[in-house]
């Protein structure tokens, strides 16, 4: 009896750790989903207020979840302040400070970092366009992301399973 129950109680915690895989690709999904949301609203306040940067940060922030509402007051302050010669270093620190806990992927911020970069320095026609190229790019990141999503939380399901009963019958 005691073997029996044993054997189920691997089998359900390498079946959950399987899904709790699945659900973590999921949650990295939405955030992806979200920073493309705020960089639309960034775009949109760009080009339809026409307002200084920290201005737009601050008008952003109001509308967003933590953290990147922190983020964007930082950056509003780090602007305001000007505490940094150059605007990429500002971006560049902000997000290395404020959004590592999102624990995106190295190539995620170093798009994330790339847009910086050119935010600060064009006009607003080109910036416009950075910024929907820098979309664009984000958009096939979300596809790669969700194409190979399903079979991975199939896979890793499979494998929490099929890994516990291994365990069990290498145990029993």
């Amino acid at each position: 009896m005691q073997r029996f129950i044993g054997s189920l109680l691997i089998i359900g915690a390498t079946t959950g750790a399987g899904v709790a895989y699945g659900t973590e690709l999921q949650r990295y999904l939405e955030k992806l989903l979200y920073i493309r949301h705020i960089v639309y609203m960034l775009k949109g306040e760009i080009e339809y207020a026409n307002a200084p940067l920290g201005e737009i940060f601050a008008r952003v922030a109001v509308r967003v979840k933590e953290p990147f509402r922190s983020w964007l007051r930082a950056m509003e302050k780090q602007i305001e302040d000007r505490e940094e010669a150059e605007f990429a270093r500002i971006w560049n620190r902000s997000i290395d400070r404020y959004l590592k806990e999102l624990h995106l992927k190295s190539a995620h911020s170093i798009q994330l970092k790339e847009l910086g970069t050119f935010l600060g320095q064009l006009d607003g026609d080109t910036l416009g366009r950075t910024m929907q190229l820098y979309l664009n790019r984000l958009e096939l990141e979300i596809e790669k992301v969700r194409e190979g999503m399903a079979a991975k939380k199939r896979i890793s399901n499979c494998l929490g399973v099929m890994g516990g009963v291994f365990l069990v019958v290498i145990l029993l």
